[in-house]
């Protein structure tokens, strides 16, 4: 083989392995992007089933406790703003935070009316919300997790020279807001 021929098979396989590596990258970003969208696709089914849930159980302990309206009405708006809430975005973290916050609320009131608490329905609906609870934080731990692969392809070297142009952004992390970052309450 010539002098020739290897001036320009040479440029020709730095293209083709370039253009392999450039697609074989996009592809991966792709994956990681189908990834964060599956994985929120997931928070916001186990959100609307808390969202659901809401409903029953304000009106269960409407029947116990019609004179706590105040607590009742705050569950209802939560509730409503956190259902109309769209997106992966901080707002939406904050609106899932604030009816965190007053379920919580409903819940202490609760705890003063006895009779409440030893409702099969409440406690039913009680449990179902535990559940979701744990499946919410579940999903929005993987969903962290897809975020933070697709993040660190979208900022490091050399994937980030592929991402920029083609339009990947580094997504925004569901993060525990206000009363979701205390402590857990230890009961005996």
């Amino acid at each position: 083989m010539g002098t020739a021929m290897w001036l320009i098979a040479v440029p020709v396989l730095l293209v083709l392995v370039l253009l392999v590596w450039t697609i074989t990258a996009y592809n991966r970003l792709v994956r990681l992007r189908a990834q964060v969208r599956a994985s929120w696709a997931q928070v916001d089914v186990q959100l609307r089933r808390r969202h659901s849930l809401t409903p029953n159980l304000v009106e269960t302990v409407r029947g116990y406790a019609a004179h706590e309206r105040a607590t009742l009405e705050a569950v209802t708006a939560a509730r409503t703003a956190a259902a109309g809430a769209g997106g992966t975005d901080a707002g939406r973290a904050d609106t899932e935070g604030a009816l965190t916050r007053a379920l919580g609320r409903l819940f202490a009131v609760a705890e003063a009316y006895p009779q409440l608490r030893a409702s099969a329905n409440f406690v039913e609906l009680q449990r179902e919300l535990a559940a979701t609870e744990d499946k919410i934080a579940y999903a929005r731990q993987f969903y962290n997790s897809a975020v933070q692969s697709l993040n660190t392809a979208v900022e490091t070297l050399p994937t980030n020279l592929v991402a920029g142009p083609a339009g990947f952004r580094a997504e925004p992390y569901f993060e525990a807001v206000g009363a979701e970052r205390a402590d857990v309450p230890v009961r005996f």
